[in-house]
């Protein structure tokens, strides 16, 4: 999965790795970072080896050297494996990709591969539909499978309000729920499950930080590593922050800039027909979706604002037609 994996990373590899396990197969199931605290409970007992960790990371390049396929899930470009790209490259395992984000690189030998999709979960329930033909869904998916898949798909569909939910969607979490997991506990425990310092932290910033433009219909948040320090912020508690912006009257834009670790981290977030991927591509070395999209900066973080506010005159067109 692709570096600080969300729900959708990680529930769609371990989905995928379960089915795998189901068949009779060796997995083994790798993050080149580590995930956030309200993800930890889909951790099964196989665990998650992560590659920034000292301790994991040779055992990491050893399952990597010695896999017969290396499964690439929720990631279409080997630099959103950080360091762990290069060992990925390197080895001689035939590669399977399997995404929804856009431009992929052809690293791989076989791509199962739909920007139409909104998850990646998605595919990979489709992908072992197809396998299984026409078996029963409790006989193809547990409950833990269903969870991770769920967990995927509402995350990646901001809990079924964005306009990546289609017919094909709710068809996919229809015969998922048949298996009788909890879908509301599954909700419970990714977003209400922090605990009383993230929403003191998120108080913070909505009150302190959240700068509106309304020229250009944009807002933004500003985050330094001083302020993370503060409010002893790990890297999960500034998750889904960005999508606040989007709550203000007549904004289109949202944008979220953290400074960590020596370089700024950029969140983007739109509405309609605006699109922040274009955006993030062109400025800011990024990519992602058309309403969802990241990016980052190695200037300093006033300098990465500053840029961000100069570039929003081109782009004052396309955000002010948006309906």
């Amino acid at each position: 999965m692709h570096r600080d994996p969300d729900a959708d990373a990680l529930g769609s590899s371990l989905g995928w790795a379960n089915y795998l396990v189901k068949k009779g197969h060796d997995v083994t199931v790798i993050s080149p970072t580590d995930y956030t605290a309200n993800l930890k409970w889909m951790i099964g007992p196989d665990g998650v080896l992560v590659y920034e960790k000292a301790t994991e990371q040779a055992k990491c390049k050893q399952k990597i050297q010695e896999a017969t396929l290396i499964c690439c899930l929720d990631f279409s470009a080997l630099s959103r494996l950080k360091d762990l790209g290069k060992v990925v490259q390197d080895a001689p395992a035939p590669k399977l990709m399997i995404d929804h984000h856009l431009e992929p690189e052809h690293f791989a030998k076989w791509m199962i591969w739909d920007t139409n999709a909104a998850a990646t979960a998605q595919l990979v329930y489709a992908l072992i539909k197809e396998l299984e033909a026409d078996a029963p869904v409790r006989q193809i998916f547990d409950i833990p499978m269903a969870e991770y898949l769920y967990a995927g798909i509402m995350t990646d569909t901001g809990s079924f309000r964005h306009g990546n939910v289609t017919a094909d969607v709710h068809l996919a979490v229809a015969d998922l729920m048949l298996t009788g997991f909890d879908s509301s506990r599954v909700h419970r425990l990714i977003y209400d499950n922090a605990p009383l310092s993230r929403l003191q932290f998120l108080g913070y910033v909505l009150s302190q930080k959240l700068v509106v433009n309304a020229k250009y219909r944009t807002a933004y948040m500003v985050l330094t590593e001083a302020e993370l320090q503060k409010f002893n912020s790990s890297t999960g508690e500034t998750e889904g922050i960005v999508n606040y912006g989007l709550q203000v009257e007549n904004v289109v834009m949202s944008a979220m800039f953290i400074e960590r670790k020596g370089e700024i981290k950029i969140s983007f977030r739109s509405v309609g027909s605006f699109s922040v991927r274009d955006l993030a591509s062109a400025h800011f070395n990024g990519g992602g979706h058309k309403n969802a999209s990241g990016g980052r900066s190695e200037q300093s973080v006033n300098e990465t604002v500053d840029y961000f506010l100069s570039i929003l005159p081109l782009y004052e067109q396309a955000l002010l037609s948006v309906d």
